[in-house]
């Protein structure tokens, strides 16, 4: 590989978001330590700020089809890369806005946790333009560092103390998996960049190392049997960073998943296509099973997310440009949907102290905009028409049918049902059951406008979702020329019912 550290000044134009983020990230520090008394409010908009000149700045690069790669196709920019460093910094802004209450009654929060997250946001940039398997691991561990401690950011608490001790031991033994599997696919291949490997045939090395590092990326985005860290480390983490967890590493993982499946293993499809419908299947079905028992409102949404996960890896089980289309789109519609859940658990736990599924009884009585706001997430998230949630279930769906997934569309089509269930118990207690206490719940004005953005996300997409289409179908055209093999290879009964 021939790789040389010098940039041209029309290279270091691709490195710009990530250059005035980084920039952005040392004068937090600096403006932390230089004042020491000035409100956390005033961090939490400083980063707003920082984030959303970035997000202007992958704004303008889409506009005008930046492109490029850079450090011998290490590093891409392409317009994957820039819908996912979108969807990450868009995600980053509206959970530091939701935190900014919670950090408030906290008095230990200072800068170093709007930085943290920042610097999460940073390395989840880089993850999205990785195309080689050493840039995945160094950013991949690079935006985790700063979950580490924000999962155990609440020292006092027990809770948080055991989530961040369950998620750094099994966060570090995802590592090892993924070092390696590296070290094996390097080894079988001598070659890390993706695009490089002309692979041609499945020696053992080679599929033991590619199975290390999917479920080092499997535990990135919670699939079964990869999940196992989701309900504790949801349920202690602070509400905000479970937030960012629930979705923003997700999406910069499926970034790095499209790549290696598509490029580096393009021509074996048949064969991770029955891995793929496994996770899928697993994931869907106990996500929503265990989801029906739950108590606690942040547990519930830990293994709604692990089946939210399973019909995301239908798209990928396609193994189709449509499915890739559908991958983004949906991503896309959870974003909305999940962070608006959780901005409503902020807000009802800031009024109430507690986020245990019964104390929402009356909740439509004591604020009809929470409850509203958690009712449409809620059928959103089940996949209910007009919703954003419907039409990301609709085009995955779509896409696996035209590939002839039926089986796995039965078992997804059985569990929205499943789903259904445990979110209308949610919807009873708001709506149905008496209030324990009658007062009303006051929301403030920063977790209003995340609750109006992601409710107009998710009304907008799922009413008019051609623009969004639009974006996710450019957002893959990379993928234009690849050939879709067919599904010869599997046996019929796998596919078919």
């Amino acid at each position: 590989m021939n790789f040389s550290l010098t940039i041209s000044p029309s290279d270091l134009l691709l490195l710009l978001p990530e250059i005035i983020l980084t920039v952005w990230l040392c004068l937090i520090l600096i403006v932390d330590f230089s004042f020491p008394r000035l409100p956390n409010e005033q961090l939490a908009y400083l980063s707003i700020a920082g984030l959303g000149a970035t997000l202007g700045c992958l704004a303008w690069f889409n506009v005008g089809d930046v492109t490029g790669a850079l450090f011998a196709n290490m590093f891409v920019l392409d317009r994957m890369a820039l819908f996912f460093k979108m969807f990450i910094v868009g995600s980053t802004m509206l959970v530091i806005l939701a935190s900014i209450d919670y950090v408030h009654r906290f008095k230990f929060f200072r800068g170093e946790y709007y930085f943290l997250i920042v610097m999460s946001a940073l390395g989840m940039m880089f993850m999205a333009s990785a195309n080689d398997l050493l840039s995945v691991f160094v950013t991949l561990e690079f935006s985790t560092f700063g979950f580490y401690v924000l999962v155990a950011y609440l020292r006092e608490d027990m809770a948080s103390n055991e989530a961040g001790i369950k998620f750094f031991i099994l966060g570090v033994f995802a590592a090892g998996l993924l070092a390696y599997g590296i070290s094996l696919v390097y080894g079988e291949t001598g070659q890390l960049v993706f695009s490089d490997m002309k692979l041609t045939q499945v020696t053992p090395g080679l599929a033991i190392g590619f199975l290390l590092i999917f479920g080092a990326l499997g535990f990135k985005i919670g699939a079964v049997p990869f999940h196992s860290w989701i309900p504790d480390t949801y349920h202690g983490s602070p509400t905000p960073v479970t937030a960012f967890l629930s979705i923003a590493p997700k999406g910069a993982a499926f970034a790095i998943l499209l790549r290696m499946f598509f490029v580096a293993l393009a021509a074996f499809k048949p064969i991770w296509v029955l891995l793929l419908v496994a996770a899928s299947v697993l994931s869907m079905t106990y996500g929503n099973i265990v989801a029906i028992a739950q108590k606690n409102m942040k547990r519930l949404l830990a293994y709604s997310g692990i089946a939210q996960i399973g019909n995301v890896l239908i798209g990928l089980a396609a193994g189709t440009k449509m499915g890739n289309d559908a991958i983004l789109f949906y991503l896309l519609t959870y974003l909305f949907a999940n962070l608006g859940a959780f901005a409503v658990i902020i807000a009802v736990s800031e009024a109430i102290g507690s986020e245990e599924i019964d104390d929402y009884s009356g909740l439509g009585r004591r604020s009809p905009f929470l409850a509203f706001s958690m009712l449409v997430f809620l059928l959103s998230l089940a996949g209910v028409p007009p919703l954003a949630g419907f039409v990301g279930k609709l085009y995955i769906f779509v896409a696996a049918m035209k590939e002839g997934l039926y089986l796995l569309i039965t078992v997804g089509l059985i569990n929205i049902v499943i789903s259904m269930y445990y979110y209308l118990i949610v919807v009873k207690k708001m709506y149905i059951s008496e209030p324990h206490d009658p007062s009303p719940i006051r929301v403030s004005g920063p977790i209003k406008a995340v609750l109006y953005v992601c409710l107009a996300g998710t009304l907008m997409i799922g009413i008019y979702p051609q623009p969004f289409t639009d974006w996710v179908v450019s957002a893959t055209m990379m993928f234009s020329g690849l050939v879709d093999l067919p599904l010869t290879a599997i046996p019929p009964a796998i596919i078919n019912p």
